[in-house]
């Protein structure tokens, strides 16, 4: 039974987040890896607000607003290729998520 290990990266540098995962399709083409994506998924803007004090009450500096850019990408069986992606190192500001499923074929336990 073949896994499949879902690699979604966030950023909230764009160029960065683009340049990592057109690293990474690269190197699966080159090695024959079955890679689906990279999908992208629509920026989030987030909003986050400042206190100015370490109270939660009190004044405020204005919120700082940004925007996290995800792309999605599914390994289709090459585990190996899989762990070596989540066990290197990225540029700080990258975030990487790591799901694993077993998949089976129609018809069997």
């Amino acid at each position: 039974m073949p896994f499949v290990t879902t690699l979604t990266l966030q950023s909230g540098d764009r160029n960065v987040l683009e340049r990592i995962v057109g690293n990474i399709k690269t190197r699966a083409e080159r090695k024959g890896v079955e890679l689906r994506g990279p999908h992208a998924e629509s920026p989030h803007d987030a909003s986050i607000p400042q206190s100015k004090r370490l109270s939660a009450s009190g004044p405020r500096f204005r919120s700082w607003n940004y925007t996290v850019y995800t792309r999605t990408m599914e390994v289709v069986g090459h585990d190996e290729f899989a762990r070596n992606v989540a066990g290197q190192e990225f540029p700080p500001g990258i975030h990487l998520d790591v799901d694993v499923e077993r998949v089976s074929a129609p018809g069997s336990r």
